[in-house]
């Protein structure tokens, strides 16, 4: 059944005091359970008619609690079971008029089997023991995209399978973002230059702790793990601060 969130970005102190808070808010609200939000996420699940937020008379988005909690699902439904915003849409609409609403299987979209919950799935750059995997329609599902454009994206080096077969969380992740960039314009041929960039730093990541790895001692290769995945993290956050700082230095 879907049930209105009770705890995370619904919950936080500006909406929940009852006012209307704005999307740079909102963004931080979210981005404790759905690290990946941006800005133009939450503005294409408007222009889609997902979520219909306030206008100032000036223009500007002004979002209430219930806007938020919306926002948390439509994350949810994506993340946790792969739907496309469509169905999202026609979820929403049935709760709307008041009838109760069950989410399909996931296996109703596709060959894949049913992904495991988000708490599955490891920090940056690694997924833990049992981790489901999707097949290549729930994944075309997932990213809102066809055939032919998960094709190109694999011509390029973009997505790749999962040895053993089908597609693990993050490239889910990955599919999601292509296709978000897509919507302004970045072609593949335009995001091989960034896979380029994140295979270099994992390489430099893995030649880092590849003396922990390879120990005898058990703690010592799970240290290696914890800071495998703490440098992940730390790669991505500089990645981000840098284009930030790039921008903002060409833009002023």
């Amino acid at each position: 059944m879907l049930r209105t969130p009770t705890g995370g970005a619904g919950n936080g102190t500006a909406a929940s005091a009852g006012r209307l808070v704005s999307i740079g808010t909102v963004l931080t609200m979210l981005r404790d359970e759905f690290p990946d939000v941006t800005i133009s996420k939450i503005r294409f699940l408007e222009a889609e008619g997902l979520v219909e937020p306030r206008r100032t008379p000036s223009g500007y988005r002004k979002f209430s609690t219930d806007d938020v909690a919306r926002l948390s699902r439509i994350l949810r439904l994506q993340r946790d079971h792969y739907m496309p915003l469509k169905v999202i849409r026609e979820q929403l609409d049935a709760l709307d008029r008041g009838e109760q609403v069950r989410i399909p299987s996931p296996t109703a979209h596709g060959d894949s089997i049913d992904p495991a919950p988000a708490s599955v799935y490891g920090e940056v750059g690694r997924e833990r023991p049992g981790a489901a995997r999707v097949g290549r329609a729930e994944l075309i599902s997932a990213a809102e995209v066809d055939e032919a454009q998960l094709g190109e994206w694999e011509s390029y080096g973009l997505i790749a399978e999962a040895p053993g077969g089908g597609f693990d969380a993050e490239t889910v992740t990955v599919a999601r973002l292509i296709a978000d960039l897509g919507r302004f314009g970045l072609e593949p041929r335009h995001l091989r230059a960034m896979k380029a960039a994140a295979d270099r730093e994992a390489g430099l990541v893995e030649q880092l702790v590849a003396p922990l790895r390879r120990h005898r001692n058990p703690q010592t290769r799970a240290h290696a793990e914890a800071t495998m995945r703490e440098l992940a993290g730390l790669s991505v956050r500089l990645h981000e601060a840098l284009v930030q700082t790039a921008l903002g230095v060409r833009l002023h």
